[in-house]
């Protein structure tokens, strides 16, 4: 009996795993629930190096996010998902978007692996989704369940199908037969990412420095570092980069995103509760639309001429913005203009 409830079924986990595959997910796998020791080491160790870069998700507890156990009591399994999404598309005169967060991915990552949860707590077992969650290291409970190796750039890499997924987990009482892995890493003397992040901030194979990581330092509060604000180029959100030039990802690319970018001008003349209407599924500091516009004005000073009066107009009225934050970027984006004409 599980807490007064129904007797436990017997779960069968191919069976599971179809289930999960009918459900929408690419790939499935199932690891044992115990801790992470080895993450939980590497998450002190580049937190007390600074390579955080002041993240909270998994850094904030390396204790919790790294035991399955503290994120459901008695976890005996994993059984892990992959949802493929798009490569990014091409945007001409607008900022890009990372592919992942081009549509809403982790929904429906979320509903198949709901669809395997809801299976085993029909049979008496507990299950829990977690899916883009601080509670666990969900790249390591795919590496644990063989789906996938970690390349140079840390993103968890499929067989034949690169890295463009989204992972999440269903945390279970249920004894599952485990898979065999991890698997063997594919990578062999390929270092396309680290040569091509455009700040350097792969600074040795599987380690990255999150105070040079664009993807990051978007999302991170304060004035957006001076030093990478050329590096940032027309990127709004996310940084594709690493994935785009890695081999895997090539061989496996086919369709592309469906976004078309965002419109920069547009994004720096709405209104805050039009900005986290549009946008809200991103990651905004402290829901404050000021950091979008904050990412704004770095685009638009890297991406305007002095002829487009738009442009112009915008960053006039920004330069005297009550906000000093986007005061100052506004400045940096007309000093920019006016050096790259």
């Amino acid at each position: 009996m599980v807490n007064g409830g129904p007797s436990h079924g017997t779960i069968d986990a191919v069976e599971l795993k179809a289930l999960g595959r009918e459900a929408g997910l690419d790939a499935v796998g199932i690891a044992a629930a115990e801790p992470f020791l080895d993450t939980r080491r590497h998450l002190h160790e580049r937190r007390a190096a600074g390579l955080h870069g002041g993240m909270s998700f998994t850094y904030r507890n390396p204790e919790r996010s790294t035991d399955p156990g503290r994120a459901l009591a008695d976890a005996k399994t994993i059984v892990v998902g992959a949802r493929s999404y798009p490569p990014p598309p091409s945007t001409h005169g607008a900022a890009r978007v990372a592919a992942y967060a081009s549509d809403d991915h982790y929904g429906a990552l979320r509903s198949a692996l709901e669809a395997v949860a809801g299976h085993l707590r029909a049979d008496g077992w507990h299950a829990r989704v977690l899916v883009d969650d601080n509670a666990l290291v969900d790249r390591e409970a795919a590496y644990r369940a063989g789906l996938g190796w970690y390349g140079k750039s840390t993103n968890l890499l499929l067989p034949g199908q690169g890295s463009w997924f989204v992972l999440g987990s269903v945390l279970t009482t249920a004894p599952l037969a485990v898979d065999d892995g991890p698997i063997e890493d594919g990578c062999g003397s390929c270092r396309r990412c680290i040569d091509g992040c455009p700040t350097g901030a792969i600074v040795a194979p599987g380690i990255v420095d999150a105070r040079r990581c664009l993807a990051w330092l978007l999302q991170a509060r304060g004035d957006f570092p001076m030093d990478f604000r050329v590096a940032l180029g027309d990127r709004i959100y996310g940084c594709d980069e690493c994935q785009e030039v890695c081999p895997p990802n090539r061989r496996a690319a086919g369709t592309t995103a469906s976004s078309d970018g965002v419109d920069i001008i547009e994004l720096l003349s709405s209104d805050d509760e039009t900005l986290l209407a549009r946008h809200g599924r991103w990651y905004i500091p402290d829901r404050e639309p000021r950091y979008l516009r904050r990412n704004a004005l770095v685009v638009l000073g890297n991406t305007a001429t002095p002829h487009d009066e738009a442009a112009m107009n915008t960053i006039d009225r920004y330069l005297v913005d009550p906000d000093p934050m986007l005061r100052s970027h506004a400045a940096w984006a007309a000093d920019r203009i006016a050096t790259r004409a």
